[in-house]
């Protein structure tokens, strides 16, 4: 997308006045499903405007985290902070983006992407506003009258960041969002999100099984175990920005960094759980 069809920054809003740099703050975090233990004592702390990375096995608990940062699963035991507020519930500053899309086939595009702004009961003028600008922000102008049906699995997780972007979040949650697409649109999909971000410089938390996605994506990278999860290591991705998939593979900081993800992710816990 040109640099001149951007939308303008002036439709943002800014972001929360705190003199504390963290933006999301989990302690000693704990989650049983009935007697199965999911995650154990997991703490971390994201700054502001920082993008995070998370990457596990398949039941490590990644999922259940994020949902649990959005306020969409309770808290068993520990806690969580984002901007100094504990989590209780959903959140208007927080926006989640799912792995599966999750639209609403009999909406068109620029409904589905309204539709938070509709429940939130935000003022039609507003809503149109919005639209249009998330709808520049990821490449879909065009496309607002088609239906989701009608795309391709790209085109349909665009719809999905948009909807999530248009209510202006401060802390952006993605749950594997690029997982069911093919690896040629991952890619692409990948360099929208970083030119997004580096617009927009939300706090991002991505989950995703790829450690490649999450190098290429991260400011810093969280490993966790598997079941119950907990984070085994925290890697800094010390490659500048702005960055493409292509400048990152090939950057000298990349193979050892890859390794060392692989390592951890190998890692076994010795103690009894």
């Amino acid at each position: 997308m040109q640099s001149s069809r951007r939308p303008a920054v002036g439709l943002k809003e800014p972001r929360p006045d705190s003199s504390d740099p963290v933006a999301l703050r989990v302690e000693h975090v704990c989650k049983w499903f009935g007697d199965l233990l999911v995650l154990r004592d997991v703490s971390l702390a994201v700054a502001r405007n920082e993008f995070i990375c998370i990457v596990g096995p398949s039941g490590s608990g990644k999922t259940t985290l994020l949902r649990m940062m959005n306020g969409l699963a309770d808290i068993d035991a520990g806690s969580m902070v984002v901007d100094g507020r504990p989590v209780t519930g959903p959140r208007r500053e927080m926006a989640m983006v799912f792995q599966q899309f999750d639209l609403f086939p009999w909406k068109t595009v620029a409904r589905n992407i309204a539709f938070p702004l509709e429940l939130a009961h935000v003022a039609r003028g507003e809503i149109k506003s919005r639209v249009q600008w998330a709808t520049q922000l990821v490449g879909l102008e065009g496309f607002e009258g088609r239906y989701p049906g009608q795309l391709s699995g790209g085109m349909r997780q665009r719809v999905g960041l948009a909807r999530a972007l248009v209510v202006r979040p401060d802390v952006l949650l993605l749950d594997e969002p690029f997982g069911a697409v093919d690896a040629q649109t991952r890619e692409a999909l990948q360099e929208e999100l970083l030119r997004i971000w580096s617009e927009l410089r939300q706090t991002a938390v991505f989950i995703t099984h790829s450690i490649d996605e999450a190098i290429t994506l991260a400011d810093r990278i969280v490993v966790m175990s598997s079941r119950p999860g907990r984070v085994v290591g925290v890697l800094n991705v010390d490659i500048p920005r702005p960055r493409t998939v292509e400048a990152v593979r090939r950057h000298p900081g990349y193979p050892p960094l890859r390794e060392e993800v692989r390592s951890l992710l190998g890692w076994k816990e010795q103690r009894d759980v």
